[in-house]
């Protein structure tokens, strides 16, 4: 005996001994020890025979035995720890080495660095996890793979790659899974435990000591991942999953995305060689761009080009242009895209199948739980449960601010393909068909909160009232979110015959139109309505929706030859119609197309025509179109020449809208107001008045931009700008740059204007 203490060589029987010696219970030695009951009853009876290193000095602190005695009982812990296996030739073969790291791995930079970091602040105790997630095709594994290997020499202890299968239809369990990995640390199997946790347990009590490197690819879930990794010690451990994950907690995420279209490009050149791209360099990035900069797609064209050494880039543009066969050209051997992406669309619920595929369906870039769901038949619940799984799964990609989601092109094209495999084109009608009456009713009644002369008292119309925008800014954001929805729904009523719905869509939006003149759209939203109200025989509508769309023509598109040819047909359907309104607004139109077209003395005639037509109308609607002819008018005077009748006419509408318009809000007649104020202010620029000019700008301008209505500020702020600067104002070069900013981004014909304005100024202040 050394100390008193038996000599057998059993750590438990000797820790009892010493335990009774001291007088402890298992409760109290488990308290000074820092060990758990459980763990001193295993160690005691034999179940655990060789405790970590650290364990065992804690007991012999806690026993208060001497320095013999405490070398016993570690040599006694030590003759029960696991042993590395041996063979009687070269070493042993590491069953889990790592995967064959790629060549040409490109990019991820910053993501490599950022696990270097993690790996040098990591201490001893705190063993690193980082959880590498993304979409399908962007790579995980090739990254992972990649930086392992850059990382090896920071693990002399070994590294270990093992692929958990999650994607498979039977996951590997975490009990498999560490019965590989204490076998390939050299446990026998006839020493691995049977439970989960005792091979937990186990795993943990080995890596605690090493310094290992840990692959965990592919992984399913948490739960599956978490009795994996290392409890303390200075391991790192990469786990790859196209799930969230979201449930690991304290680990460094890194979240993969698509290549910039430089990397795309040099991971192509680093395939087929840098010969080849620079010969067809833009066919080089084009090909980037048809997949998507998606590391896979990238791969497999790269690939692809590489087996066929004599086939042109271009020739491979062209198979990918065409989007019905592009999942097929993106193939090359066993790699294929659409493969990548069946595996993930497999794993998922019948629900968020449906669901996937249906928002393919959407219009636009991103959609809106309420589009998919509409796509789908789920409710917007069900619809947002759906979109949230799917982003975990990483098969769409969720806006940071909004509720919205999106898909990578290639996966769209993907799940398109599953609507005609799964669905069908009755089923498929039948979803846009739904999602059409829906989006049309909800964007015409948020329409109506811009239309002066409609009954803010009466039902809206909307589908789901409860859920409906309230309110202006709300109806506003909605209608800018969802645009490119409510106009793929106006085109499918048009073409589906549901004229009335177009139309009533149509005639509400015409007021929400004005606030945003910069959308192109405008113009095939009131061609469509004005065919609708043809093909519903309404002459009187086609006026109506004729003058629209020459109003969009002139100020949306910048067509005046277009908007002529709609105004001149409006005048006619409004003769047919006798409708004095119309006929005044076509007039005006008219004009207008002619005075862009620098037919000046024709587009005076024409407003002075309008101007006695609508004089004898007495309708509130009639005195608000007169007003706009009176601006019109007014505006082409100051053209000509005749700046002081320009005035007179502008100051005469003016005191039409100091006076109000019976049945008319404040609030439209404070627009109106606004225009005259802006035009007064050029009058009065023209005539040399600057200081007099700038008070009715500035007053204009800052309506405008409270009414947020962007290309009208935009003008006034130029107007403005250019009043500045005649005057030497030190606020005129800021001015003109914000003016001339703004107009380059609405795509505004007066961008020209600013420009030249701003280089006027520029030399008058350096004298040239």
């Amino acid at each position: 005996m050394r100390g008193g203490t038996p000599s057998t060589e059993d750590f438990g029987q000797r820790l009892r001994v010493l335990r009774a010696r001291a007088g402890l219970s298992q409760e109290a030695l488990s308290d000074a020890a820092g060990v758990s009951v459980r763990a001193l009853a295993d160690m005691e009876r034999g179940r655990t025979r060789g405790p970590q290193r650290r364990t065992v000095q804690a007991l012999a602190e806690a026993l208060g035995v001497d320095t013999d005695e405490a070398a016993g009982l570690e040599e006694s812990a030590a003759l029960g720890r696991p042993r590395p296996r041996t063979t009687a030739g070269p070493a042993a073969p590491v069953t889990l080495a790592l995967p064959r790291d790629i060549q040409d791995f490109t990019a991820r930079d910053a993501a490599l660095a950022r696990l270097l970091d993690l790996v040098r602040d990591a201490g001893p105790s705190r063993p690193a996890v980082a959880v590498v997630t993304g979409q399908p095709g962007l790579g995980k594994t090739a990254f992972a793979v990649h930086a392992a290997h850059r990382l090896a020499p920071h693990f002399p202890d070994g590294q270990f790659a093992l692929d958990l299968h999650g994607m498979d239809a039977e996951p590997a369990t975490a009990r498999d899974a560490l019965a590989r990995l204490l076998s390939a640390s050299g446990i026998a199997d006839a020493a691995i435990p049977a439970g989960t946790d005792d091979r937990a347990g186990l795993w943990r009590s080995l890596a605690g000591e090493r310094r290992l490197l840990l692959l965990l690819d592919n992984a399913d879930d948490e739960s599956q991942v978490a009795q994996l990794l290392p409890g303390t010690g200075p391991s790192l451990t990469i786990v790859t999953s196209r799930q969230a994950l979201a449930g690991l907690t304290s680990v460094h995420r890194c979240d993969l995305t698509l290549l910039r279209r430089e990397e795309a490009v040099e991971l192509l050149t680093r395939i087929v060689g840098p010969e080849r791209v620079r010969a067809e360099a833009q066919a080089a990035r084009d090909l980037a761009d048809l997949c998507g900069h998606l590391p896979l797609a990238v791969r497999i064209a790269g690939q692809r080009l590489l087996s066929r050494p004599h086939e042109r880039l271009g020739k491979l543009v062209a198979r990918l242009a065409a989007e019905g066969r592009r999942l097929d050209g993106l193939q090359a051997g066993s790699l294929r895209v659409r493969a990548a992406f069946a595996l993930s669309y497999r794993q998922l619920p019948a629900g968020s199948r449906t669901f996937l595929r249906r928002a393919a369906l959407a219009a636009g870039p991103d959609f809106s739980p309420e589009t998919g769901g509409l796509l789908a038949g789920l409710s917007y619940d069900e619809a947002v449960a759906c979109a949230e799984e799917l982003t975990d799964a990483g098969l769409l990609q969720s806006d940071p601010a909004a509720e919205r989601y999106r898909f990578h092109d290639l996966l769209r094209l993907y799940a398109a393909e599953q609507v005609e495999a799964e669905d069908g084109p009755a089923a498929r009608d039948a979803a846009l068909d739904r999602t059409t009456r829906w989006m049309l009713r909800r964007a015409t009644a948020a329409a109506l909160h811009f239309d002066a002369d409609h009954d803010h008292t009466a039902p809206s119309g909307d589908p789901d009232p409860d859920g409906a925008p309230t309110g202006r800014e709300e109806a506003r954001a909605w209608l800018e979110a969802e645009r490119a929805q409510w106009l793929a729904a106006l085109r499918r009523a048009h073409d589906t015959g549901r004229h009335r719905q177009v139309l009533d869509a149509a005639e509400a939006m015409h007021w929400f139109s004005d606030l945003n003149q910069h959308w192109e759209q405008w113009v095939e939203v009131f061609r469509r309505s004005s065919d609708s109200a043809r093909a519903l025989g309404s002459r009187q509508e086609e006026a109506v929706h004729l003058n629209y769309l020459a109003w969009a023509y002139n100020l949306c598109v910048h067509d005046p030859r277009a908007a002529l040819v709609s105004a001149d047909a409006a005048l006619m359907a409004a003769r047919d119609s006798e409708d004095g309104l119309q006929q005044g607004w076509a007039l005006g139109y008219g004009a207008g197309a002619l005075h862009r077209l620098g037919r000046l003395e024709e587009a005076h005639t024409r407003l002075r025509e309008a101007a006695r037509c609508l004089a004898s109308q007495g309708s509130p609607q009639a005195r608000l179109a007169a007003l706009s002819i009176l601006n019109a008018l007014g505006a082409l005077l100051r053209q000509l020449g005749r700046a002081a009748e320009a005035l007179d006419i502008h100051r005469r509408g003016e005191q039409i809208c100091r006076a109000g318009v019976p049945g008319r809000a404040d609030e439209l007649i404070a627009f109106y107001h606004a225009v005259h104020r802006q035009q007064i202010g050029n009058d009065l620029a023209a005539l040399e008045c600057w200081p007099e000019a700038e008070p009715p700008l500035r007053q204009a301008l800052a309506f405008f931009e409270t009414a947020q209505m962007p290309s009208w500020a935009e003008q006034a702020r130029l107007d403005l700008g250019q009043v500045l600067a005649a005057m030497g104002h030190p606020e005129a070069r800021e001015t003109l740059l914000a003016a001339r900013d703004a107009l380059a981004e609405l795509r505004s014909p007066r961008q020209a204007e600013a420009a030249t304005a701003l280089a006027a100024l520029g030399r008058a202040t350096t004298g040239m």
